[in-house]
């Protein structure tokens, strides 16, 4: 089925949720220009916002026409659905270097297929208040504002209530549907399933203010199976897409922890595999669960869409050294970069410093003596080789592209700067 339609891909990879549409099949036709867009709330999308970017590549891919948004306007008030309270307003400096990184990730993950970049500060920038409430703000009921949940929460009882400014985003993010609608034929708004009402007050503008008919495209929550709870955060927080906030060791390694329950969907959702090579994968995983292909194999597709492919091939070396069979010989410069970001690093002279000091120094070992019985119990390791019998120094031929990694026992390990 490598020849699906768009309608039959989004059943297959599990992208349908909330619509208006009533025949999907009208995706399977002629191209439609849509929108997907992120506000810059932060430096950095994370995964749950990779979910929607993934869905939206299938429409770019089955012909449809996209403008990708960053909502430099919007990100100026914040959206208030999810929020028990009032957000912390962003400056007009963060957005903008919040504006950028996000732009630079939809090159990154849209590489290769043809969108265009809008930002809705462009068109509220120069906005007459008065022009906004006559031309927009009419066409809004009050009732449909105030049913939405997030307001309902906000000014009940125990609710810590809600600004103007908030309580106006979802006026302010339907107005972008309309204004794309007017000036790019935009008929279609795709989003996550926590954007639905304020997507669905755009599709609401359009009909009041033009007579025509537009739609929403919404992506489901992912859901890790294992727990039944939302996919995509970590002991730590929310995993970025930014290597800045979440380490591309740190990234790869998330999807290579991923629940067997759930890995296959994650494949569909996140990666751009085919059915017949997902199907391969799962066969060779359920005949073998322990050799955990399907988590593999997804760690490295993911890194590959969101931080390229040569490092992605990077991470591959890098984690089948330290924690495989991996050649440390084949560990390039650029390897050892990411290596740095994950082990304690510490300075050594060639044929002054002692392995001892070094095993002290970087914790492996918590005195001389600890460090000289865990040599003669042969425990220490030097580029994933047993510690030659004498040897009490690192020479330079023990490097490696300037580095080497020292090992106690089974995972225990530093770099050392030689």
């Amino acid at each position: 089925m490598s020849n699906m339609t768009l309608s039959e891909e989004l059943k297959w990879r599990g992208f349908v949720n909330q619509t208006t549409i009533k025949d999907i099949n009208i995706l399977d036709g002629e191209p439609i220009t849509f929108y997907w867009g992120v506000d810059p709330s932060a430096a950095s999308m994370t995964i749950g916002n990779l979910a929607a970017a993934m869905m939206t590549r299938l429409f770019i891919k089955h012909g449809h026409k996209a403008i990708l948004l960053v909502g430099g306007a919007t990100g100026m008030i914040g959206d208030p659905d999810g929020k028990s309270e009032e957000r912390e307003l962003k400056s007009i400096e963060e957005i903008a270097v919040n504006k950028a990184g996000i732009s630079e990730q939809y090159s990154q993950i849209f590489a290769g297929m043809h969108f265009d970049v809008v930002d809705n500060y462009d068109w509220f920038k120069g906005m007459n208040y008065l022009t906004f409430l006559r031309d927009i703000g009419k066409h809004v009921p009050l009732r449909q504002m105030m049913s939405r949940d997030f307001v309902q929460s906000r000014l009940g009882e125990s609710g810590a209530g809600i600004s103007y400014a908030e309580f106006s985003y979802s006026l302010i993010q339907g107005y972008d549907f309309l204004h794309l609608h007017k000036e790019h034929g935009v008929s279609l708004q795709l989003c996550g399933a926590d954007q639905w009402g304020n997507s669905i007050a755009g599709v609401d503008l359009i009909r009041r203010k033009t007579g025509d008919e537009a739609h929403v495209w919404s992506c489901p929550l992912i859901i890790n199976k294992a727990t039944g709870i939302k996919f995509g955060k970590s002991e730590d927080g929310a995993i970025w897409l930014d290597s800045k906030l979440t380490g591309i060791y740190k990234f790869y390694q998330f999807w290579l922890n991923s629940d067997d329950e759930g890995v296959e969907d994650y494949l569909k959702v996140y990666t751009t595999l085919s059915k017949d090579e997902i199907d391969d994968i799962m066969a060779q995983f359920n005949a073998d669960k322990a050799s955990r292909i399907a988590q593999k194999k997804l760690a490295y597709e993911v890194t590959k869409v969101v931080h390229g492919q040569a490092r992605a091939d990077s991470i591959v070396r890098v984690s089948e050294s330290l924690f495989g069979d991996g050649d440390y010989q084949s560990l390039s410069s650029e390897d050892f970069d990411i290596i740095k970001a994950e082990l304690k690093t510490v300075t050594a002279v060639a044929g002054e410093t002692t392995i001892v000091s070094l095993l002290v120094e970087g914790g492996l070992a918590s005195s001389n003596s600890d460090a000289k019985r865990f040599i003669d119990s042969q425990a220490v390791y030097l580029n994933g080789k047993k510690l030659s019998e004498g040897q009490n120094n690192l020479s330079q031929s023990d490097a490696i592209n300037g580095f080497v990694i020292i090992r106690r026992g089974k995972n225990s390990q530093i770099l050392v700067s030689l």
